[in-house]
């Protein structure tokens, strides 16, 4: 179900059955660029304005991904593991190690044993599949059973309710509404809504994603 490459020490992947994981490099950059031009995505969180700075923001948040390697944390690429031969009427095809998405493990904490799982976001054509259970089901793995850890965290726009019920889904527990906690690039205001696994919970969770991801 899980492998990690290579030792712990250095950059890892992570491979299951629908993705696999890859840490994000500077070759993905102009392979990311045009998937993530898309209003859809950020609707929400704005992190990128589909407009003509565009360019210039995108290499700036990409950057930042990069950037976060130096300091013990991870950018991640999202790959799909297999293509969908059936693919539902209108749904966009899907081929074997395309790139769907990317994610983060950041605000690690090794004194308190505490990181978080954020900046996700996939193309819609895999939205409310089986991709991000399975995403989150190899994160969670990783940080309790590999690292010890005590408690993983998301933090989510307030106005995006998908979001929050998906992170339900896998068993977050909501903990609370950070006010006013961000400002997004479009100059509005952020709540944050704050939810997370703690490693107590953690067997009863997994038994629960392993059902969700079909494992």
């Amino acid at each position: 179900m899980l492998r990690i490459f290579p030792p712990s020490d250095d950059a890892v992947s992570f491979h299951g059955k629908t993705i696999w994981l890859e840490p994000a490099g500077e070759g993905h950059r102009e392979l990311i660029r045009p998937l993530a031009k898309d209003e859809r995505i950020w609707e929400f969180t704005k992190t990128l304005l589909i407009n003509d700075s565009y360019d210039q923001q995108f290499d700036q948040y990409f950057n930042e991904a990069l950037a976060l390697e130096a300091i013990g944390e991870q950018a991640f690429i999202i790959h799909a593991a297999r293509e969908e031969k059936t693919p539902a009427p209108g749904d966009q095809f899907i081929e074997k190690n395309a790139i769907i998405g990317m994610t983060r493990i950041f605000f690690v904490d090794w004194k308190f044993r505490r990181m978080e799982i954020g900046h996700t976001w996939y193309i819609p054509a895999v939205w409310g599949k089986i991709h991000n259970k399975e995403c989150k089901l190899m994160l969670l793995q990783y940080a309790f059973e590999h690292l010890g850890f005590y408690r993983v965290q998301f933090s989510v726009a307030h106005q995006n309710i998908r979001s929050q019920k998906a992170v339900e889904r896998i068993g977050g527990v909501k903990e609370g509404i950070l006010r006013k906690y961000a400002i997004r690039n479009d100059g509005s205001r952020r709540d944050t809504v704050m939810l997370s696994i703690i490693d107590d919970e953690w067997p009863e969770k997994k038994e629960r994603l392993l059902r969700l991801a079909g494992q």
